[in-house]
């Protein structure tokens, strides 16, 4: 029997249209916008001025604290400014706008497609590697990848458990990923696992993936200590506290990291980023996007340049029909609509789903009918109904006695409310302002 999370979780059609089409670059766009907060944490203090030249690889933002990440360049040229920019949640952001003049690297970079396997360097010199490159969190979080491979004194690490669940519906690029860079990937594991010190990394990977399974696998028997473990296809199984429970049956308490159950979790695309970074040198200039959605005339994975607008991605996968309704940045349960295409793309962008207008429309709210479907597939073993209930009411002590902060706004509580009732929405709102009244008592 097939390995999942015990509480909650729902089936949403998987709508993988994307599945098995190769990752494809797209042309260097003519301008970049690089945003310098692309992460959790401190946004990077730029460290270039208007009129630079850069190259692709040149520092641009230095971390601004512990919890922050380096910014690097893209493409080379020219600075055109530093000015804000909007980002995915439509707020006006830093950014560093770069007009690209060809497309020159950094001499430090290695490019080739030779795989390096052995790594010889230090473990604290791994982490300084990765933390140099600006390595984040790629299944969507973006924390900063250095500060997960440093756990707080007295807590051990144990297991390390790779993400390549991609349990979001349409999304496919670490599927890409995984089938067409599997020797990277694995090799980026063993330097995680040497990061931190254990000797057994897990990759957990849902079964409606059998041939990335089967990929892995076969590749993980020239790899020490790395096992591949199928799971259940069961949302949301990304979720750290999720995968944690469905690989190693250890349930993350309410308020503590997953180190305290002695496991550190990352993406594969993490994984494979880690690899570019110590073996290659390579910052986090570029990723994998899933562009998709039935608005689309062809959903494909791309290999894309940070700052690249959303808008050059969805034409190379064709180009939106007349009839699109909504662009959402990241899959249909967690993403945010984006408020235009001009949009860069960032650390984060795992996807870019095209919606028509009839699939955009919410249906109407009617009153909650007390079935407790919401409660049912919780995976946090939370009431939703009663949280987006304080959160109306602005009752934020109780929505705080009953864990608001614990919601991963995963958005199962939505998309199975029979009244269409909005939970998510108001429980994002409702955590928020509770999270800024805790900080605000601890300050």
């Amino acid at each position: 029997m097939l390995k999942t999370f015990r509480i909650g979780g729902i089936h949403p059609p998987g709508n993988k249209l994307s599945a098995g089409k190769k990752i494809t670059s797209i042309p260097v766009p003519r301008q970049v916008i690089i945003p310098l907060g692309q992460h959790i944490g401190a946004p990077a203090q730029a460290v270039v001025k208007k009129g630079d030249q850069v190259k692709a690889g040149t520092l641009l933002g230095e971390s601004g604290g512990f919890v922050s990440a380096n910014i690097h360049s893209s493409v080379s040229g020219k600075v055109n400014k530093i000015d804000n920019a909007v980002d995915a949640s439509g707020y006006k952001r830093p950014a560093i706008y770069i007009d690209a003049e060809g497309d020159e690297w950094e001499d430090t970079i290695d490019r080739s497609e030779t795989l390096v396997r052995e790594c010889s360097i230090s473990s604290q010199e791994i982490i300084d590697k990765i933390a140099q490159a600006g390595i984040v969190g790629l299944g969507g979080a973006t924390f900063p990848t250095q500060v997960k491979l440093t756990p707080p004194a007295g807590l051990r690490p144990e297991i390390l458990i790779i993400n390549g669940v991609e349990c979001e519906p349409y999304l496919t690029s670490d599927h890409s990923l995984m089938i067409e860079k599997g020797e990277q990937v694995l090799t980026g594991v063993t330097i995680l696992m040497k990061a931190i010190s254990v000797d057994k990394a897990v990759i957990g990977i849902e079964n409606n993936k059998p041939d990335a399974i089967i990929h892995l696998k076969d590749l993980a028997k020239r790899y020490t200590g790395i096992e591949i473990t199928p799971l259940k296809v069961q949302y949301p199984q990304g979720g750290e506290k999720q995968l944690i429970d469905a690989v190693v049956r250890r349930q993350v308490k309410s308020g503590a990291l997953p180190i305290s159950v002695g496991a550190v979790v990352h993406n594969v695309g993490t994984a494979y980023a880690v690899y570019e970074a110590v073996q290659k040198n390579k910052p986090l200039i570029e990723r994998v996007v899933t562009v998709t959605g039935k608005g689309v005339a062809n959903p494909s994975n791309f290999m894309v340049r940070i700052g690249t607008p959303v808008r050059d991605l969805i034409e190379a996968a064709g180009g939106m029909s007349e009839n699109t309704g909504k662009i959402i940045g990241g899959g249909p349960m967690m993403g945010k609509a984006l408020t235009s295409a001009d949009i860069p793309v960032t650390k984060g962008s795992s996807g870019i789903l095209v919606f028509s207008k009839e699939e955009s429309l919410r249906k109407p709210v009617h009153n909650c009918i007390r079935c407790a479907k919401c409660v049912q597939v919780c995976p946090m073993g939370l009431n939703p109904t009663l949280l987006m209930n304080a959160t109306e009411f602005a009752n934020w002590e109780l929505a705080e006695k009953n864990y608001i902060v614990d919601c991963i706004e995963c958005g199962s509580c939505s998309f199975t409310c029979p009244a269409c009732r909005p939970l998510l929405d108001y429980i994002r709102s409702g955590k928020g302002k509770v999270m800024g009244i805790i900080r605000a008592r601890k300050s």
